[in-house]
Parts: structure tokens; C-alpha cells; sequence
């Protein structure tokens, strides 16, 4: 018998490197250029979310948000760190349960608002957090 090859969509091995791309930035990132990714896998996760509801994907709207609020209990929440961060610590701890908790609400209801709310309230703790990066350069 001879061996027959998959043929893909042609934007497939564009989705190889862009995966490819991601391992290596994260291998090579500072802890500080880590928390700047999840920050953007947030509000992409959420852009696509956007995208999907708006198409009637709601699969995909539902994967999304998913990933999103993921990023926000594994990755942000997760991490931080209640003994040296003191008040500020507890304050993000408190903002990323809400958000994990609008975001269930919001894929349940399919809320465009709420998706919007979410990525609002954590676009100035990105910005805050790219702006040290500028500072310590």
C-alpha cells in the first residue's frame, strides 16, 4: 500500500508557526514579558469572542471566553502573591474573580456588554503593566 498525505487548508501552516511562534516567546520571555502575553491572550481571547457572538459561532463565542477566563484564574489569579503584594495583591485577587465570574455570566447569556465590561476593566491593568516594562528599559 502506499502512504497518502493530508492535505490542509492552506492556512493551516500558517497556524504551525504562529504556535511555533508562541512556544518560542514564551521560552525566551521574562517573567515580566509572561504576564504582558497573558494580559494580550486576554483581550484577543476576547476579541475573537466579540467576533464569534456577533457571527452566531456561539461553539466558538463559548471556547473564547473560556480561554479568556482561564487566563484570568490560572495565569493572573493564580500568581499572585498575597504576603509581598499586600493590599494591592488582594485588590487584583478580587477584580479577577469578578471578571472569571462576568465572563461565566456573560457566555451564558451571550453578553456582548459583559464581554465589553471585562475587557475595559483589565485594559488599564495592561497598560499599567507594559508602561513598567517602557520604565525599566
Amino acid at each position: 500500500m502506499f502512504a497518502t498525505a493530508t492535505v490542509h487548508a492552506p492556512h493551516a501552516g500558517a497556524g504551525a508557526y504562529r504556535q511555533v511562534g508562541v512556544v518560542t516567546g514564551v521560552s525566551a520571555a521574562s517573567p515580566h514579558q509572561l504576564v504582558l502575553m497573558l494580559f494580550d491572550g486576554f483581550d484577543e481571547a476576547l476579541a475573537q469572542a466579540l467576533g464569534s457572538l456577533r457571527d452566531g459561532a456561539i461553539e466558538a463565542k463559548c471556547s473564547a471566553i473560556t480561554r479568556a477566563a482561564r487566563i484570568v484564574d490560572e495565569g493572573l489569579r493564580a500568581n499572585l502573591d498575597l504576603n509581598a503584594g499586600g493590599a494591592l495583591a488582594a485588590d487584583l485577587r478580587e477584580l479577577y474573580a469578578y471578571v472569571g465570574l462576568r465572563l461565566v455570566k456573560a457566555n451564558l447569556d451571550n453578553d456582548a456588554a459583559g464581554i465589553e465590561e471585562c475587557r475595559r476593566l483589565m485594559r488599564p491593568l495592561r497598560e499599567a503593566w507594559a508602561s513598567i516594562a517602557t520604565q525599566a528599559a
